[in-house]
């Protein structure tokens, strides 16, 4: 049985959703989840699911937390037993197949980054967002993890995403578009140009640039950008949804006759939230790193916990990290 160490603290729901969304992973799937935390608080959460198999429950002490508000390297040097570190380090040791947290997203990708180390090959590691297109799921990244880059971590980035793609979503030959502010490949900054560049002498299934207004049109399965402007991409989608399904919401209660047209298309207004609901896809896997990490969003619900472990299950029991490093390694030797 494969077994996910969950940092049980991160989150602005934690301990309790975290806990849930653990255990209801543990229900459904054919593994065990690691609870990292501090072991008498983490036995209260427990205490409410009575019925729960304490077979498949692992608690690991770790009595501190890394705040939202800090700055995430100098919090992991005074708190060696911050909650996030010592889950990562447990997977580091073997005890836990990959890891989960909802906490700070600055610390994870360092904690991961320092217990996994990278992957032969990688230069940065890359946080691949999954986001609804007219078509399928698509993949963005980078989100955040890496927010300085060159053109040649671009083209890394491209190769993680395609190799995301096909195992979390059968997409058998990926298609790979560059974020940028035009089409043609001479637009954009010299990070842009440069990386066109690379991704059209690689072997990926390159289809240009797109611009953000393409970015949920379904034109590519895998969009490359830096750090920066991913996150801001992503949390500007975020917000906009929010809002169109306030004004929605909004709209169909505001006369009768649009009240009973309401309950006719309830059914369809699920279907729209389920696409693009966050928490259907659990969280971001970290690409690059030598160990499978998965970071969620802050406000992850239960439901989006059980989502993300559930994908760290998926993930270590289809070798996804061996399969970055093989295609990492082609790559290279095509560039060269």
């Amino acid at each position: 049985m494969l077994w996910i160490a969950v940092d049980a603290m991160g989150g602005d729901s934690a301990p309790g959703h975290i806990v849930d969304g653990a255990l209801a992973a543990a229900r459904h799937f054919d593994l065990g989840v690691t609870l990292v935390g501090p072991v008498p608080l983490l036995e209260v959460e427990l205490a409410r699911h009575i019925g729960a198999d304490r077979d498949r429950v692992r608690l690991v002490d770790a009595p501190a937390k890394v705040e939202m508000s800090e700055a995430p390297a100098a919090a992991l040097r005074r708190k060696p037993t911050a909650s996030i570190r010592v889950a990562a380090q447990t997977v580091a040791r073997g005890e836990a197949s990959a890891l989960f947290s909802a906490g700070h997203t600055g610390a994870s990708v360092i904690a991961a980054h320092g217990a996994f180390g990278l992957l032969p090959g990688v230069d940065r590691p890359a946080l691949a967002a999954t986001i609804p297109t007219r078509l399928r799921p698509a993949v963005l990244l980078d989100v955040g993890a890496s927010v300085e880059c060159r053109p040649h971590h671009l083209l890394q980035f491209a190769v993680m995403g395609s190799v995301y793609a096909r195992v979390a979503f059968g997409i058998e030959t990926p298609r790979v578009g560059l974020l940028s502010i035009g089409e043609e490949e001479t637009k954009g900054n010299e990070l842009t140009r440069e990386a066109h560049r690379l991704l059209k002498a690689s072997p990926l299934a390159f289809i240009g640039n797109i611009e953000a207004r393409d970015v949920y049109s379904g034109a590519a399965d895998v969009i490359v950008c830096d750090g920066f402007t991913g996150n801001v991409a992503l949390k500007i989608s975020e917000g906009l949804i929010d809002v169109a399904e306030d004004l929605l919401r909004e709209a169909l209660s505001s006369t009768i006759t649009a009240r009973v047209g309401s309950l006719l298309t309830l059914r369809a207004l699920r279907h729209f939230r389920r696409r693009l609901d966050y928490s259907e896809y659990g969280g971001a896997p970290l690409l690059g790193v030598s160990g499978i990490a998965i970071v969620g969003h802050g406000r992850s619900s239960a439901k989006a916990v059980r989502n993300a472990v559930a994908m760290a299950y998926r993930f270590a029991a289809d070798n996804f990290v061996q399969r970055v490093e093989r295609d990492i390694a082609v790559a290279a030797a095509a560039h060269q």
